[in-house]
């Protein structure tokens, strides 16, 4: 609890400038997309009222606010809403909610609302509780005002509410509080909105209703507003606003909505810092973009030492990737770097300029309409409330250094000896124990370990071979070790060999009696126990390592997958609609399997050419990929068809889809598709009956469009 406690109270502290003009373009949108106001059906519909009359504390001006209805007088002379008021007071003061509630909903029976003051103070109390059946009891109470008094909410009010909501985990309904405050153009101040996405984004349906929100306020903005100040002129405030969507999408594997986070961020001009970064290498890595997270490199190679720990994350995701790539030279260029940069510096010193943001294309650098994302990696908040790197298996932070772990090494030893290039391995072992770290010398030692404890005895007498020609030896105990093995394996012949090569290189003691040819058979007995505890040692290690990634090494058509999925996402940037089909065709031909990534790289080229009918063809393929293989059931991608097919007027799509959400238990955000049907369908079929239609198809067309709109609350 203490911790959740700090942690919102930093994020509170960062969050501090405003961005009026953001919400009031974001809110002129919505306006200009709904001819009334929408209230969710556990809020209430519409409203009105004023404030003229209202005076602070006065409980005795309630007429002039409720209904029409005379209040009756009591036998002693005084009128039973004076004396409803006096009670429902006294109740207030009392923070008896019990007796306030029912008390309201006795005078609003009656006599309609009260005063504002005494609404403000019910509303504060129901919202400070942390009990849910009060908090829906204000959403309750809310939807009641907007219907018959819209104006007697103010905003700090709903602030409050929206904030409750947010902590009790109820980000549907905090979600539809906010929906309602943007269309009014008075969402809750930066620093409170920070604290109410804080805890939305617990929870996966908060990760979804609050990032389609940070799109309908800055994507909003960005579609009407023609100066370019009022969307750039964003500060490091609504970086950490992003930041806690981002990492949202990525702890809950919304992979395709980060994406669309990423590019919204390229569009009204947020700027990156390093935790966005490390965020964006996770976004990266999960939809395969590696020429994508490439970009970003040449940048953070020159952040300085002290943050290296803050892209741990950025180079595991890269050095994945290549992996994923089967790109074993671009992996090998990658370790060296991770050990040779944090040296170069060390040895620069304070000499660099100082650090100024840059630009990095997403997508093509050639594209003019490609999209620019500002990044600052040397920035980065001293209070941070984001825990990135959840997946860190490859890349390692030991002694304020950043070193490889066992798994990420059992990967180039198993692609290089599968390649037949461990001369190559040698190389990069020896420019790492170039570095001089106790790690490097470790490193190499523990490769010829495990290359001897997997019985590859060639390989492991090779690199030590490579390694002495480089200068660079290892110390006597590894070659004792390949000894010892050789003789084990009846390999006595090889063993001579070896040990006439220590002899002759002064690597070990030739006057040692146990290495004497006349000791060869009594050592092969006495080394079985010393090669048993070198395997258990090797074991949990590298060794063991070096097996479990041979169990779940991948074909020469998974890496195939990744490298066509790119080209397909390349293209449809570029649209360059048949080249991106043509290498769907090709995959297809190659009997791949198709991913999420490379339906949504095709449905997301569809979408920006308007082209609804292709998106209608491609789902026939999606549906029959669907029933061999469930991973493709993710709600990115059911979100995505859904809106698309809601944008092009396939009605019968759109409740198809919704169907099959329902059926897998995914949450579907109401709000967000009565706001695409109003803009794109606002009048359809309103005056036109089933009767007059003209045939069977107008007629199923028609009764799909009212089941859509009683389903969104329209009807």
């Amino acid at each position: 609890m203490a911790c959740s406690l700090r942690k919102a109270i930093t994020v509170c502290s960062v969050f501090q400038k405003s961005y009026s003009s953001i919400v009031a373009v974001a809110s002129n949108a919505i306006r200009l997309t709904y001819n009334s106001t929408y209230v969710p059906q556990y809020l209430g519909t519409e409203f009105s009222i004023s404030y003229e009359n209202y005076k602070p504390g006065g409980v005795m001006f309630s007429r002039q606010f409720g209904s029409s209805r005379e209040s009756e007088t009591l036998s002693w002379g005084v009128s039973s809403d004076v004396v409803l008021l006096g009670k429902l007071e006294s109740a207030l003061r009392n923070h008896n909610l019990e007796e306030a509630w029912e008390t309201y909903k006795d005078f609003k029976r009656l006599y309609g609302f009260p005063n504002p003051f005494l609404v403000d103070k019910l509303l504060t109390e129901l919202s400070y509780s942390s009990d849910s059946r009060w908090l829906k009891r204000a959403c309750t109470m809310v939807g009641s005002i907007l219907k018959e008094k819209r104006e007697m909410l103010r905003t700090e009010l709903m602030t409050k509410l929206c904030l409750s909501l947010a902590r009790a985990q109820m980000p549907v309904q905090a979600s539809s509080i906010l929906r309602l405050m943007l269309d009014k153009g008075n969402l809750p101040p930066i620093d409170m909105l920070g604290m109410i996405i804080f805890h939305m984004v617990k929870t996966d349906t908060g990760m979804i209703v609050s990032s389609n929100i940070l799109i309908e306020i800055y994507g909003s903005s960005q579609q009407l507003t023609t100066k370019k100040s009022t969307c750039t002129e964003l500060n490091k405030h609504n970086t950490l606003l992003f930041n806690l969507v981002l990492d949202a999408c990525a702890r809950f594997g919304s992979s395709s909505k980060g994406h669309q986070i990423i590019e919204l961020m390229a569009q009204v001009g947020v700027t990156a810092d390093a935790h966005t970064i490390s965020i964006i290498s996770l976004i990266h890595e999960m939809n395969g973009m590696r020429d994508e997270l490439k970009k970003f490199k040449k940048h953070i190679d020159q952040v300085s030492v002290p943050l290296v720990s803050c892209y741990q994350q950025f180079y595991e995701s890269l050095l994945c990737l290549h992996f994923k790539f089967n790109d074993i030279d671009a992996a090998s260029d990658l370790v060296q770097d991770i050990y040779g940069f944090q040296v170069s510096h060390h040895e620069q010193g304070n000499e660099t300029q100082p650090p100024k943001p840059c630009l990095v294309a997403i997508g093509s650098d050639n594209l003019r309409t490609g999209l620019k994302l500002r990044i600052f990696p040397h920035s980065l908040s001293r209070d941070s409330v984001f825990n990135v790197g959840r997946n860190q298996v490859l890349v390692m932070y030991k002694n304020g250094k950043l070193v490889l772990h066992n798994r990420a090494l059992a990967k180039l030893i198993i692609q290089y000896k599968r390649s037949g290039r461990i001369n190559d391995l040698s190389k990069l072992l020896c420019s790492i124990q170039k570095k001089g770290s106790v790690e490097s010398n470790r490193m190499c030692s523990d490769v010829v370990a495990a290359c001897i404890c997997m019985g590859w005895l060639e390989i492991a007498h090779d690199i030590l071979d490579d390694l002495d020609s480089e200068g660079n030896p290892l110390d006597a105990s590894s070659y004792v070790s390949l000894l010892t093995a050789y003789c084990n394996n009846n390999k006595l012949r090889e063993a001579e060999a070896l040990l006439k090569q220590l002899r002759k290189s002064g690597v070990i003691n030739a006057s040692d009696p146990l290495l004497a040819p006349a000791s060869m058979c009594e050592l092969e007995t006495e080394s079985k126990n010393k090669l048993k505890e070198l395997g258990s040692l090797a074991k949990g290690k590298l060794a063991y390592h070096i097996v479990e990634e041979m169990r779940a090494e991948e074909n020469e058509a998974s890496f195939m997958m990744h490298d066509l999925n790119f080209s397909i996402y390349f293209f449809m940037k570029a649209h360059m609609v048949e080249d991106a089909v043509r290498a769907y065709r090709k995959m297809q031909a190659m009997k791949i399997h198709p991913t999420v990534s490379t339906f949504m790289n095709l449905l997301n080229g569809y979408s920006s050419l308007g082209m609804y009918r292709e998106i209608t063809i491609l789902w026939g393929d999606i549906k029959r990929n669907m029933e061999s293989r469930k991973n493709l059931n993710t709600r990115d991608l059911y979100e995505f068809l859904l809106l698309n097919f809601l944008r092009g007027g396939y009605f019968h799509r759109v409740m198809e889809v919704i169907g099959l959400m329902k059926e897998n238990g995914m949450y579907l955000d109401k709000w967000m598709y009565r706001r695409e049907f109003l803009k794109y369908h606002k009048g359809l079929y309103l005056r036109l009956k089933v009767s007059d239609a003209k045939n069977d198809v107008q007629t199923q067309r028609i009764e799909h469009v009212r089941h859509f709109r009683k389903w969104v609350g329209l009807d």
